[in-house]
């Protein structure tokens, strides 16, 4: 008998939410020929101070937690399964008085499954989250796979994960892999106790400052948005018509007849990363103009995709330390005007409660650089911006009682 996650929560998705996530990566890269395995929480060492972790988190308000335990760990043969971990995850935050938002695959697999590419892995993160599943009966928000359109440009676009490819026939194939294999654990969840999806996928933002490429920006933010268009059974837009032909019949059929149109809470993870520009050298832009940017891109995902959304991810991430207060509640009052505007914005999660590392080079060098966007350091000491989220959090608290 599977042991008792978190106590039974509503399953609808509050009118708003204010979270916080702990980062797991675990992708493979390349070092001088040689794979790495990154493990954000061993870098951390989460995993020697879960409970605490959990605590602090709880501490500044927050009662919903992004958190997963990687799959690599759990299945460390195939079809053998360790519920360690997760045992102890789900105890943490049900001691904390946290509700989990059930993280499963964070960028890696287990060493057992060549890469993405080939659509092995999918029949057996299947199975995965069947087992899981089986055992805890409780959590009813899930992210089966986070960022799916993130994993997908790393490992097969850009080369530089996983698989390590770097062709857009490749992309496409990896991503209708991930996509499938995520829509297959949301038909899971939803059949088994008619679960939620929460999504996370990066938002990325193209900019041209000169006014003179605007085809490059329209190809860029339709390729982009491919992850959102299989997932909710969109055609691509006119600039990547083409991008999703090489994907074989039989797994684009099995993708639409799983489309989502209901029952999720998008996640757009927006970072000051995201907005890029398209022609020449980025510029400076401030925090007001990244979030001018960004809340324009949100307008028109809105437009096309009508779906409820929350910022999955933000923290500081390319800005120092001292910008980490003016981003949060620049960021805030943006998503304050769009909820004003009538759109459905669901929640903020500032992502991570800890530093995370090498994130400087999106884990491409992994040398053990700190990367400092934590509410917390370090050392564990929470930083201003953990303060500042506390009083968001205590002010909307203050106007639904």
């Amino acid at each position: 008998m599977g042991r008792t996650a978190t106590a039974r929560q509503p399953r609808d998705w509050p009118a708003f939410v204010w979270s916080v996530g702990e980062e797991g990566s675990d992708p493979v890269v390349d070092v001088d020929g040689v794979d790495f395995r990154h493990d954000q929480y061993e870098q951390s060492g989460h995993y020697n101070h879960m409970d605490a972790d959990l605590r602090a988190i709880a501490s500044l308000g927050v009662e919903v937690v992004r958190h997963g335990m990687p799959w690599r760990l759990t299945e460390p043969e195939p079809g053998v399964y360790d519920w360690t971990l997760w045992d102890r995850a789900f105890a943490a935050c049900n001691d904390a008085g946290l509700t989990p938002v059930v993280d499963l695959l964070h960028f890696g697999l287990p060493d057992h499954f060549g890469g993405f590419a080939d659509r092995a892995w999918v029949d057996g993160f299947c199975r995965y989250v069947d087992a899981l599943l089986a055992r805890y009966p409780e959590p009813l928000w899930f992210t089966p796979i986070n960022e799916p359109g993130i994993t997908a440009t790393m490992s097969a676009r850009w080369g530089v994960w996983n698989d390590r490819l770097a062709t857009p026939h490749d992309h496409a194939r990896v991503l209708s892999n991930i996509v499938l294999a995520n829509l297959e654990a949301l038909a899971r969840i939803q059949a088994d106790r008619n679960g939620l999806w929460i999504s996370s996928e990066g938002f990325d933002v193209y900019v041209d400052p000169t006014g003179t490429s605007p085809q490059k920006v329209e190809r860029r933010q339709a390729v982009s948005w491919l992850a959102w268009d299989l997932h909710l059974g969109h055609d691509p837009l006119p600039a990547a018509a083409e991008y999703l032909d090489v994907i074989d019949d039989d797994i684009r059929s099995r993708i639409a007849e799983l489309a989502m149109s209901d029952d999720l809470i998008a996640g757009l993870d927006f970072y000051p990363t995201s907005v890029q520009s398209v022609a020449g050298p980025a510029p400076q832009w401030s925090i007001a103009e990244r979030i001018h940017h960004g809340m324009t891109a949100m307008s028109a995902w809105h437009d096309r995709y009508r779906q409820p959304f929350w910022i999955s991810e933000t923290s500081n991430l390319t800005l120092p330390i001292s910008e980490q207060v003016p981003w949060l509640t620049q960021l805030v009052a943006g998503l304050d005007a769009l909820a004003h505007d009538g759109l459905p914005v669901r929640g903020v999660c500032w992502y991570s409660r800890g530093d995370q590392y090498d994130w400087q080079t999106a884990l491409t060098k992994p040398t053990g650089a700190v990367t400092e966007v934590g509410l917390f350091d370090t050392k564990r000491v929470a930083r201003p911006v953990a303060t500042t989220l506390q009083q968001f959090v205590s002010a909307h608290s203050a106007r639904n009682d």
